[in-house]
């Protein structure tokens, strides 16, 4: 029974991002502006976790200079694409 209830979460969410993905390239703007900052935000989520780890557990400054980079990459690709207000 565990299984099942497993496989339920994860059978949604694939036909979700299945869903995106058709929705995406037939152009509906909406979607493609929305993946694009939706998209860049759990790259810098876990880039945010990823850099303290590469410090304070692995003991590996380099990479975590290379994890920040990235973080401050996904946010600048991200930042300018976020759903903007409807102006009136």
């Amino acid at each position: 029974m565990k299984n099942v209830i497993g496989w339920i979460p994860a059978v949604f969410l694939a036909l979700l991002f299945a869903l995106v993905g058709v929705l995406k390239p037939i152009g509906a703007p909406a979607m493609v502006l929305r993946f694009r900052f939706w998209a860049a935000l759990p790259i810098a989520a876990i880039m945010f976790c990823a850099t303290p780890i590469d410090l304070w557990v692995l003991h590996v400054p380099g990479l975590a200079r290379v994890t920040a980079v990235l973080m401050a990459l996904a946010l600048v690709v991200g930042w300018p694409r976020r759903p903007q207000k409807e102006k009136p």
